[in-house]
């Protein structure tokens, strides 16, 4: 994986996330836990599709979304990568 790329919490809201990436002008960002090390990456058109569903709302975070968190991913919410 290429590490160039803004590095960002998973607990960002789905919603920061995407404002991250439109004022970085990147199609991606490189997420960290809590120790600073990097455990994946997710792009501008899986936020997208997230924030796009029914089952969105703003309080759903990066990790959810992912299926990495304490509490897994959100119900009704596709995970997208793992």
């Amino acid at each position: 994986m290429d590490v160039s790329g803004p590095r960002v919490g998973d607990d960002m809201t789905v919603e920061v996330a995407l404002s991250v990436m439109a004022s970085a002008r990147v199609g991606y960002l490189l997420l960290c836990d809590e120790d600073e090390q990097c455990t994946g990456a997710i792009t501008r058109a899986q936020l997208t599709a997230v924030r796009d569903s029914s089952a969105y709302t703003d309080r759903i975070r990066v990790r959810d979304v992912l299926g990495t968190g304490e509490h897994d991913r959100v119900p009704g919410v596709l995970a997208l990568v793992r």
